[in-house]
C-alpha cells in the first residue's frame, strides 16, 4: 500500500443487530474525537467503515460486494476511500478478508474496535492492520464519552454468549459472556440522559445474563440495574434486548410490574416450538418451559407485548415440528416476531447436522410462519385501538406535518399535524390510538406530556 493522507470523513455503515447500531455509534464517537467528521449525505467519504454481521447466510459475500463497490467508485472519481471492515464478519473472516481483498486497510473485531484510531494511522503509513483480539472490557474502558444523537439510545451492558446454540456463531466471534460494571452503566446512562436521551434500551447477546455489584457492594442482576437506572432523572423511557429463557430471573420478572419506566415489551427468543428441534439446537428450554415463562410476565404485567425470533427449517425439523412452532405462536399471541430461514454458519455443529431442508420447502414454512405471526401483529394492533397512551416522537413521517413514534409496546404510531401543534423530536405526546394497520398506528394528540 501507498501511504495515503489523514481521511477528514467518515461513514460507518453498520448491518444487523442492534449492538451493531451500538458498535457503529461508538466507531463514529472515535473518529470523530480525531477530527474526522462523517461525510455529507450524498457525497464520498475518506474512510468508510463496514461494521458487519454474520448471522445470516451469504454475509461475507455481501462484504465482498460492497469493498468491490467502493473501489470501483474510487477508481472512477479518482479518490479511493481508505476500507475498514469491523464486526462479526471481520472476527470470523478477517484473514481471508486481507488475502481477498487488498483494497481493504484494516480488519477490527467487535472487541477491538477501540484501537481503530491507533490502526488508522498505520493504514495511512501505508501498511495494512489486523486486530480481532477479544478484551471486552477493555475495549469500554477505552472508548470516549458517548455522545447522542436522538431522543433514544442503546446502552450495552453485557457481550458476549456461553450457550452454544448448534446454528450460532455468536460465541464465536463475541467471545465469552462478560459483564460491564455497574458504575460504568450508570455514569454512561446519565451522559445519554444529559445529552438528550429519554429512553435508554439495554443491549446484550443474553442482556439478562447480565451480572454486577451495585453502589453498596451487592451482588446483582438486570433487575438491579433497571431499579438504579429508573431513579435517573429525565429518563422516562427503560427497555431491553435480547433475553435468553435460561437467563430469566424472578426479580427481572417483577421489576416489570414494579418499575413503571420499564416498558411493558419483552423479547424472548424460542426459535422452535418443537422439544426434539429445541434439544437438536441446544437451546436448553422446552417449549412448555418457555411458555410457562410468558405466562409469569402476563400475571404481573397482562398488558405486555410479547416479541420473539423463529428458525424454521432447522436440519431434521419434519412438518410436525413445523406445527408445534405454529401452535406456540398461536398460544402466545406475539406482537412482533423476526423469523428466518435456517442458514448454516461455517464452524457450527448444525452445519455438518443430516437432515438438512430443501430450500423450496423452507420457503414454504417461513411463508406460512410469517402469515400466522403477522395475523397475529395485526390483531394485537388493532385490539390496541381506542387505547391512550404516551408516544414518543423519534422521526418525521413521509408526508408534510406528519410525525412517527413508539407506543410503549413498541408499535409504530403516526401522527398528522393538527389544530397547529408543533412537535419535535424527542417529545413525549399523550395521544388516543384512534386506527391500526398491520405495522402501525394513527395516534390522535391529547397533550404533550415531556419536551
Amino acid at each position: 500500500m501507498e501511504p495515503a493522507a489523514p481521511p477528514k470523513t467518515f461513514r460507518v455503515k453498520s448491518f444487523g443487530c442492534q449492538m451493531n447500531v451500538y458498535d457503529g455509534e461508538r466507531m463514529a464517537e472515535l473518529l470523530a474525537e480525531r477530527g474526522i467528521v462523517p461525510a455529507p449525505e450524498g457525497e464520498d467519504a475518506d474512510l468508510v467503515v463496514l461494521n458487519t454481521c454474520h448471522i445470516r447466510e451469504k454475509a461475507a459475500e455481501k462484504v465482498y460486494s460492497d469493498i468491490g463497490r467502493l473501489a470501483a467508485t474510487g477508481r472512477r472519481s479518482g479518490k479511493t476511500p481508505l476500507i475498514a471492515v469491523a464486526g462479526c464478519v471481520a472476527q470470523a473472516e478477517g484473514e481471508e478478508i486481507m488475502r481477498r481483498a487488498p483494497a481493504v486497510s484494516i480488519v477490527v473485531g467487535p472487541q477491538a474496535y477501540h484501537r481503530l484510531p491507533d490502526m488508522l494511522d498505520t493504514a495511512v503509513s501505508g501498511k495494512r492492520a489486523a486486530d480481532t483480539d477479544m478484551p471486552a472490557i477493555a475495549k469500554f474502558d477505552a472508548l470516549p464519552q458517548r455522545r447522542k444523537r436522538g431522543a433514544s439510545a442503546f446502552l450495552t451492558v453485557q457481550e458476549g454468549c456461553d450457550k452454544f446454540c448448534t446454528y450460532c456463531v455468536v460465541p464465536y466471534t463475541r467471545g465469552a459472556e462478560i459483564s460491564r460494571p455497574f458504575a460504568h452503566l450508570i455514569t454512561e446512562a446519565h451522559t445519554l440522559v444529559e445529552a438528550g436521551a429519554k429512553e435508554i434500551t439495554l443491549l446484550g447477546q443474553n442482556v439478562n445474563a447480565w451480572r454486577g455489584e451495585d453502589h453498596k457492594g451487592r451482588a446483582t442482576g438486570l433487575a438491579g440495574l433497571i431499579h438504579a437506572l429508573a431513579a435517573i432523572d429525565g429518563l422516562a423511557r427503560i427497555r431491553y434486548t435480547t433475553s435468553h429463557p435460561n437467563d430469566m430471573e424472578d426479580s427481572l420478572i417483577a421489576a416489570h410490574g414494579e418499575v413503571a419506566k420499564l416498558m411493558p415489551y419483552l423479547h424472548l427468543p424460542v426459535q422452535s416450538g418443537s422439544d426434539r428441534v429445541l434439544k437438536a439446537m441446544n437451546r436448553q428450554h422446552s417449549a412448555e418451559s418457555y411458555v410457562r415463562i410468558i405466562e409469569r410476565f402476563r400475571a404481573v404485567r397482562p398488558d405486555l407485548a410479547l416479541s420473539g425470533d423463529f428458525i424454521v427449517g432447522f436440519p431434521g425439523e419434519t412438518e410436525a415440528d413445523f406445527e408445534d412452532t405454529l401452535r406456540i405462536v398461536d398460544e402466545v399471541r406475539y406482537a412482533h416476531a423476526f423469523s428466518f430461514k435456517y442458514s448454516p454458519r461455517p464452524g457450527t455443529p448444525a452445519a455438518s447436522m443430516d437432515g438438512q431442508i430443501d430450500p423450496e420447502v423452507m420457503h414454504d414454512r417461513l411463508q406460512r410462519l410469517q402469515a400466522r405471526l403477522g395475523q397475529h401483529q395485526f390483531a394485537f394492533n388493532r385490539d390496541s385501538v381506542g387505547q391512550t397512551c404516551e408516544i414518543l416522537i423519534d422521526r418525521l413521517g413521509r408526508d408534510p406535518g406528519q410525525w412517527l413514534g413508539k407506543s410503549p409496546w413498541l408499535q409504530s404510531v403516526w401522527l398528522d399535524q393538527e389544530h397547529g401543534h408543533n412537535h419535535a423530536l424527542g417529545d413525549l405526546v399523550e395521544v388516543r390510538l384512534a386506527d391500526a394497520g398491520p405495522n402501525s398506528l394513527r395516534g390522535e394528540r391529547t397533550q404533550v406530556l415531556f419536551d
